[in-house]
Parts: structure tokens; sequence; C-alpha cells
């Protein structure tokens, strides 16, 4: 038996044989032309198939990985279009004289490399996506291309890393599992396995080896581990694990429907977390009473330009009408340290964590703001809105933001435009909003507490940096001690309080949540019946 240890980013058990994808190089022949003039409209060719390729692929991929997964190829195309990336191939295939796929892959090559070399963990994963997009051009120019996940049997997928495009067109009745030698939890290819179900694991190195390929082997994607030619009590302990899951998927199926509250009473409200619009769907079978947290930066990534309001308001009015009466809090735009769009201009900082984003972006643009205000309060009138504004961090930034509601409203009103008068909340991101809990409370009618963003400040540990992950403690007593305060002082002021951050779904904490009387736990809609589980063992 052969025991690798990964680390894995989406979880399940899965037992299947090992197949190997044997790559074709992304090397080509530098071909030297005599006409570079000829090449370049090669090249631009090519990049016209791509974006176009990429056009539909964001569209076919929404049902199987969400609105807000599949923007990623929107990205993608944007990416074809912009010069750092564009002007180094046009600048080889004529300086050079060369064939149009080498200079993609010389110049793509490069850029991939830059972004690996980085410090930022996340800027690190996006060196996978370079290398998606350069493949897909070269695949057009070269006329070759590979599919993967098409074997007859299914199989453990195998690979030095998959590009997010192979991971969203895998065929999910032919992949019990991917491995990988490398890879990045925050990937968009981690991030598409846990949406779809795969259970993957990722960061092998030099262990993972080719000479595996054919062998059976049992992983688990929550432990990291994969056994080749595994003992039979090693599979018996998986498989009995596997059973286990099942029969609680089972017993948590019976919760559904039913209201959520502990032993003695009190109920707590399980809202789900939600990026697009079609996500409003997975809230709906995950049975979540309402959305805690709509994301609606969605509407402003994978574009060249602002949305404006009648796009905004679509949006809003669908997801209220699909949640059928059910509480909907919008939070208004959230751009700014790892979600950029290129056309806000936004300046390059040292620190974009603790730079221009967020409410900071929406106070300094005014008419951008109310663009978006004026789309929530006119599609309030379509069910049961809420509006939460993000990275509050004084008093006086949440009276601007009000104010800003209220011209909004205003103008409506001009207009003759119906629109209902909705609560207005806030996120708790910040030790100073903490801090300052029981000033903001008397000017919100809700508390939303961002434990993400909270935990990062708080610690001082950039949550994104997976080489300082060890010194991350969400269960840091600083951590709870901030929670506790701001629901205490958003009770003493007479409104509710809940937590839209990952802690929400923390199983561990659940119990002292339920003790501090946190009102509301916002999560990903697969984790709401087991919330629903465990708080009634409260």
């Amino acid at each position: 038996m052969i025991t690798l240890q990964g680390k894995g980013v989406s979880a399940g058990i899965a037992r299947g044989r090992l197949l190997f994808i044997k790559r074709k190089s992304l090397a080509v022949e530098k071909r030297p032309v005599d006409d570079a003039a000829k090449e370049i409209e090669r090249f631009n060719a090519a990049r016209q198939e791509a974006a176009g390729q990429l056009d539909a692929l964001s569209k076919t991929m929404v049902d199987k990985i969400g609105e807000e997964n599949a923007l990623l190829f929107e990205i993608h195309r944007m990416m074809l279009e912009d010069t750092d990336y564009t002007d180094p191939i046009v600048e080889i295939i004529k300086t050079e004289k060369v064939c149009a796929e080498y200079a993609v892959n010389t110049a793509g090559s490069r850029l991939a490399q830059d972004f690996a070399d980085m410090d930022d963990e996340y800027m690190k994963a996006r060196s996978i996506d370079v290398y998606d997009v350069t493949k897909r051009v070269i695949d057009i120019l070269t006329g070759e291309g590979q599919t993967i996940g098409r074997d007859s049997e299914p199989v453990i997928l195998a690979a030095d890393d998959f590009t997010p495009s192979e991971t969203a067109q895998l065929d999910r009745s032919r992949v019990l599992a991917l491995v990988s030698r490398q890879g990045a939890a925050n990937s968009h290819t981690a991030i598409f396995a846990r949406t779809m179900g795969i259970p993957a694991i990722i960061g092998f190195g030099a262990f993972l080896t080719g000479d595996l390929s054919g062998k059976d082997a049992i992983l688990d994607g929550e432990t990291g581990l994969l056994y080749v030619k595994a003992e039979p009590e090693i599979i018996r302990e998986l498989e009995a694990k596997q059973k286990r899951q099942r029969e609680e998927k089972e017993a948590l199926e019976k919760l559904r429907g039913k209201p959520t509250h502990t032993k003695n009473g009190k109920p707590v409200k399980l809202y789900a977390n939600i990026g697009s619009v079609n996500d409003a769907d997975a809230a709906l079978a995950g049975d979540a009473e309402g959305v805690g947290l709509f994301r609606s930066e969605f509407l402003y990534l994978g574009r060249d330009d602002y949305p404006d309001e009648e796009t905004q308001y679509e949006s809003y009015r669908k997801a209220l009408e699909k949640m059928g009466g059910r509480q909907v809090i919008i939070r208004t735009l959230d751009i700014g340290a790892d979600k950029q769009a290129d056309y806000f201009n936004l300046p390059q900082e040292e620190n974009p964590a603790l730079g221009m984003r967020a409410i900071r972006i929406c106070l300094t643009r005014p008419d951008l703001f109310r663009t978006q205000l004026r789309a929530i309060y006119r599609a309030s009138v379509h069910g049961n809105a809420a509006i939460m504004f993000p990275m509050i961090n004084s008093v006086d930034e949440l009276r601007q933001a009000k104010a800003a509601a209220a011209e909004a409203r205003e103008e409506l009103a001009a207009k003759g435009i119906p629109f209902k008068e909705i609560p207005i909340g806030i996120m708790v991101e910040t030790p100073a909003s903490a801090v300052i809990s029981d000033l903001l409370a008397r000017e919100a009618d809700f508390f939303s507490i961002g434990t993400n963003d909270l935990t990062q400040y708080t610690l001082a540990v950039d949550r994104q940096n997976d080489s300082i992950a060890a010194f991350c403690d969400v269960h840091h007593e600083a951590i709870l001690r901030l929670i506790r305060q701001t629901c205490d002082n958003a009770h003493k002021a007479g409104i509710w309080c809940g937590i839209c951050g990952s802690l929400g779904a923390d199983l561990l904490l659940t119990k002292a949540f339920v003790e501090m009387g946190i009102d509301e736990l916002s999560v990903e809609p697969s984790r709401i019946l087991k919330l629903r589980s465990v708080i009634a063992e409260c």
C-alpha cells in the first residue's frame, strides 16, 4: 500500500482506477516567418475565436457551476483584450519574425510565471488562469486540443494541475475525483470541484508519479489522504465513513421545511450566501429561510463597463421573485482588494485590502452608488428586500451611505417610480466597527458580522496567504469577544445581529454563537440542513 498526503480542497470519498492525464506540451516549434503582419492576423483571428469559445463557455456553464463562477470565463475573455497580455505577443512576432503560436507560448509562459512568482497566494493562483487562456489560443493556432475524462469507466483523474476550463467541462459521470501535484486551495479549479461535488486533493508534489496510473486507489477529500493499492482495512474504514455520510444526509433531509430553533425554542434564522440570481435556486434547494448575503459585485465583474440601472434592477427583481417572499439582503458594491474590474481604474496599491474598496468606492463615486441604490429600491416592490453596506468603519460613513439611499428614494419619488421603505443594515468587518457597535446600532436596522475580514484585520493575517495560514486562528478569543460585543450592543439597541462569514458554518462554534444570542447565520446553501440539526441540539 502507498499512502500519500495532500491538501483536501473538496470533501468526499472516491474509489477507482487512477488515470494520469498525458498532456501535450505547450512547447511549440520556433518557426521563422517572412510575413510578420500575416502572423499577427493569425494571432488576432485565433484570439477572436478563443473569445467566442469563452463567451459560449460562460453561458453554458452557469447551471453547472453557478453564475458567479461562470464569470471566470468572461474574465478569461477580457484577458485576450488586455494589452498586458497581447502586446508582448505582437512584439515577439514583429521583432523575432516567428510564428504566432511560438510568440503566444513564450509571452504567455512568461506572464504565467510572473504570477507564480508573486508572494500573494491569491495572485499566485491566477497563474493557472493565464496558462488556461494561453493553451486555448495555441490549440486554435495549431488545430490541436485535448478532452479529458472520457475514459470507458469512471476514474480518479491525476495531473500536474487542472485548468479551470478543464474542470468545468468534466463529465461528472466519468470522473470520480481529482488529484494533482500542484494547485491552490483558493484556485478556481478547487472552487469548481467543490461546486460540482467532485472530491479533490491537491499538492502531492513529486510523490504523485505517473507510474501509479492504472492502479486502484481510494481517497478522502476531507483529510487529503490518497491510498494506492489500499489495505482491505483502509477500504473498509473509508467505505464505512462514506456510508455514514450517506445516512447522515438522509437524516438531514427529514429536517427540510422545518423551523430552526434551539432546544428551548429560541428561533435562529438560517439564511444563504449567494453570488448571483441563479444561486437563488441553490438557496431554495438548500432550504434557506432567506438570503443573508447577496453579493452584488457579480454584476460588475467580467464586464468592460459599469452595469446600468436597468441591468441591476432586473437581477435584483429576479432574485427577489425567486425567493418568494423570503428576505433577500443585498450587499452594495464590494469591489476592491481581491475583486478587481479594470474599468474602475482603481489605483495601484501597496496593500489593496487596506485601500480603496467597498463603501469607500461608493462614497467617493456617488453617481455609481446612487445608480445601484435606485435599482435596489425599484426591485424592492417585488419581494422582501434589505440593503447592507460593507466595510463601515464609522458612524459618519454610515450616515453618508444612508443619505445616499435617501437621495435615491427622492429621485425615484420625483419620477413617480414605486419603491418600498426597506431595512438598512451594515456588515461589521473590522475591529473598529465592532468596538463602536453600540454607536452604529443606533443608526442601523441590523448587523451582519463578516467574519472573514474581521478575522484578518483583527489578527493582521492575510487570509489568502497560505504561507502564514498557521497564524490564522479563526477561533481566537479576540475574534469571539468582538462578535459577542457586537451582538450584545445590537440587542441593547433593539436590532438583530447575524453572521455571514465563514465562521457562521463552523460547527465547532455554533453552540457558542447560540449562547451569545446570534439571531441569524448566513452560510453556503449546502450547510443549512446540517446547521439546523446542530442548532436543534443547543
